[in-house]
C-alpha cells in the first residue's frame, strides 16, 4: 500500500469536490492538521474514516487503499465486510479507553487515600501506617506510569510484542 499514492489521491479527491482541508476535517470530525497528514502520506484514516471518506466522496474504498479510480463499483458485501472491521476496531479502542479511564481512577484514588494519610496522619505513627502510605504513593506513582506508558506511541508496540509472547507460548 503506497500511503504517497493514496494521500495524492485524497488530495485530489478533496480539490475535485471544491472543499478545504477544514471543511472536509469538520465533515470527518477530525482536525485540520490529520487531514493534512492523510493528503501528504504520513498518517492513513481509519478504516470507519474510509467508509464516510468513500461515501462523501463517491467513490469505492478500494478506489481509496489503491489510490487511484477504478471502472468498477465495490459491492455491497465487500462494503459490509470493511464496516465489520471498522466496528471491531472501534471496540477494540472503546476497551482500551476503558481500561485506561480505570488505571487513572485507580492512580487517583490511591493518591487521594496518600493525602488523606499524609494531612491525618496520627502524632505517633505505627509503621504499619507508614507502609499503608508508602504503598498508597507507590500504587498511585505506578498507575500514572502505567497510564502515560499505554498512552504513548510505544503502546501498540508492546502490545504486539504482548500478543507475539502470547502466541509462542
Amino acid at each position: 500500500m503506497d500511503q504517497k499514492k493514496i494521500g495524492a489521491f485524497l488530495k485530489e479527491l478533496r480539490k475535485e469536490k471544491d472543499v478545504t482541508q477544514e471543511q472536509l476535517a469538520e465533515e470527518m470530525r477530525v482536525s485540520r492538521r490529520t487531514v493534512s497528514r492523510w493528503e501528504t502520506g504520513s498518517n492513513m484514516p481509519d478504516l470507519d474514516v474510509l467508509v464516510d471518506m468513500a461515501d462523501y466522496y463517491g467513490v469505492d474504498v478500494r478506489e481509496l487503499l489503491d489510490g487511484e479510480r477504478k471502472s468498477e463499483h465495490m459491492d455491497t458485501e465487500a462494503k459490509e465486510t470493511v464496516l465489520k472491521v471498522a466496528d471491531y476496531s472501534n471496540e477494540e479502542k472503546l476497551r482500551i479507553t476503558k481500561r485506561l479511564h480505570w488505571i487513572f481512577v485507580s492512580g487517583l484514588c490511591f493518591f487521594t487515600f496518600y493525602f488523606l494519610m499524609l494531612f491525618l496522619e496520627p502524632e505517633n505513627p505505627s509503621a504499619l501506617f507508614g507502609f499503608a502510605r508508602g504503598m498508597c504513593l507507590g500504587f498511585s506513582f505506578g498507575t500514572i506510569v502505567a497510564g502515560v506508558i499505554m498512552t504513548s506511541r510505544y503502546a501498540q508496540r508492546i502490545r504486539a510484542f504482548k500478543m507475539g509472547l502470547l502466541r509462542r507460548g
